[in-house]
């Protein structure tokens, strides 16, 4: 994987206190947090290392904390517990100037109440069941957007709720210093495709950055012979060869013409920095094919892409590839294609007309050439297979003028009912929830786009969680979805986020 995933990134474990109690105490809530700092740190659902840091006491202990969370490049974000009673106040000038995502656990050392010998030094010491609510007023006053984990702390739960976080505060490292290469421009005429990128860069902090066909062009053309041969090589020993692009074969020129496309598209994207990119079949001004089997290798690597310039779904497959580092069942770029009506069980066929990422490939994908029949180039040479079944989210990032917003969909990817010998593209089958009518029908009403990011590996917790770190409004649709409820929350959301952004 490229970029995040090579960087050793940290959470900070906080917790508060105050000398009410005096030192003996002071030591024991240090000991105690260290201890529930390391046990996290050592589960396997966190994909980051917790950093233990010493319990703060004082306002400008907490200010301090907080200023080196900020400069840290190694801190994705805090949790935060209150062991005692922590006055808030003392927190509120750190947790202004906190810019890194905030996770509030809400535990306590001990799990049971033990009957026999509890007294007021006991009662003193745990006291999170209030020293909690007043760290969580506090937050609530400021209007302070953060995740509560309530639990022991030897709740696998608890870690598993903190790791979906961590991940979401990943996606959100990711996005902050996200480098988006577009090749060309958007699609002509296409609305959803296009959006605001300075606003991206305010929102998100990521930059989107134009470059010219032909800048790649000159880097795909000083690829030679033998470097594209020994990929091709690669590529007979992953997938089944169609014949006509083994050695010897009639199309195996094309084979070697799009190897050389994705050793110059890697090149040029290490170069610049760049973990996600778009391309255009409008806008392919001196390569020979539309890079069909490059897209779909380098986002099988952790690239993010966008067809026809869809720079915010190229980020959001960018940061659903982080998200799901490690535990990734598959992520790809996609696209609702066409529909399956049968009253007996409505589907969506979703598709593209060539870069569908092969980790979602229920079997070998097999490498084939057929014609493209648009953009008036050579014939691409792509993967073709079908995808899994299993439970996904389908989530497009849109730009609604005013915010961003991203619309999600549960759904359930099942086997195709029947071959599809004629459809030379990778596609996937699947049931959006609620069903059919009521999912397309909220998906619309939503402003979704035709586009998505779809992963079997990132849930609906991790989407919330993002989009609450990133200030981003979620419309989620699923099993419980009712679209009048849905139309009316969306009339809701217009008339809140045009109060924020007055106030």
């Amino acid at each position: 994987m490229s970029g995040i995933f090579e960087k050793d990134l940290e959470i900070w474990f906080v917790t508060g206190s105050q000398h009410l109690y005096g030192e003996a105490v002071l030591k024991t809530v240090d000991e105690h947090s260290a201890k529930i700092a390391a046990h996290l740190g050592a589960s396997k659902a966190i994909p980051v290392k917790v950093v233990f840091k010493p319990v703060l006491t004082t306002p400008d202990a907490i200010t301090t904390l907080c200023t080196e969370a900020n400069a840290s490049k190694k801190c994705v974000g805090i949790v935060a517990w209150m062991h005692t009673f922590s006055p808030a106040r003392m927190w509120v000038n750190g947790l202004s100037i906190l810019k890194k995502p905030l996770c509030h656990l809400h535990t306590q050392f001990n799990r049971d109440i033990p009957w026999a010998t509890i007294d007021m030094d006991f009662m003193n010491l745990n006291q999170s069941a209030h020293g909690d609510r007043e760290f969580g007023y506090a937050m609530s006053r400021m209007r302070l957007e953060r995740k509560v984990v309530v639990g022991h702390w030897e709740d696998p739960e608890v870690a598993e709720r903190i790791g979906v976080w961590t991940r979401a505060a990943l996606g959100l490292y990711e996005f902050r210093n996200l480098k988006l290469c577009r090749f060309g421009d958007n699609m002509r005429y296409v609305a959803v495709t296009d959006g605001d990128k300075v606003e991206a860069a305010i929102r998100f902090g990521m930059n989107v950055n134009f470059h010219a066909v032909g800048d790649l062009v000159k880097v795909v053309n000083s690829i030679s012979d033998a470097e594209a041969e020994k990929l091709c090589a690669e590529y007979e020993a992953s997938y089944v060869m169609q014949p006509s692009l083994r050695k010897g074969g009639e199309k195996r020129a094309s084979l070697v013409t799009a190897a050389r496309i994705e050793l110059g598209l890697r090149a040029f994207l290490e170069a610049g920095g760049y973990h996600a990119y778009t391309d255009t079949f409008e806008d392919l001004w001196g390569l020979a094919q539309l890079p069909g089997i490059a897209s779909q290798r380098l986002m099988a690597q952790g690239y993010g892409f966008g067809a026809e310039g869809d720079w915010k779904q190229a980020a959001m497959v960018r940061v659903c590839k982080v998200m799901a580092q490690g535990i990734d069942k598959g992520t790809s770029f996609m696209e609702d294609y066409t529909y399956h009506l049968d009253p007996k069980g409505p589907m969506i066929l979703g598709a593209h007309m060539l870069e569908v990422c092969p980790s979602i490939a229920s079997a070998k994908p097999s490498c084939e050439i057929h014609p493209l029949g648009i953009g008036g180039k050579a014939d691409p040479v792509r993967l073709v297979f079908s995808g899994k079944s299993g439970p996904a989210m389908a989530a497009a990032l849109v730009d609604m003028g005013n915010r961003f917003r991203i619309v999600a969909n549960a759904v359930e990817a099942v086997e195709p009912e029947q071959d599809l010998p004629k459809l030379p593209v990778s596609r996937i089958l699947w049931k959006p929830l609620p069903d059919l009518k009521k999912g397309a029908a909220a998906w619309i009403y939503a402003g979704g786009g035709h586009h998505t990011a779809f992963s079997y590996s990132v849930t609906a917790e991790h989407l919330e969680d993002f989009a609450s770190m990133a200030g981003v409004e979620l419309v989620t649709i699923d099993g419980a979805t009712d679209v009048a409820a849905l139309r009316s929350q969306l009339r809701w959301n217009e008339a809140y986020y045009g109060l924020k952004g007055i106030f």
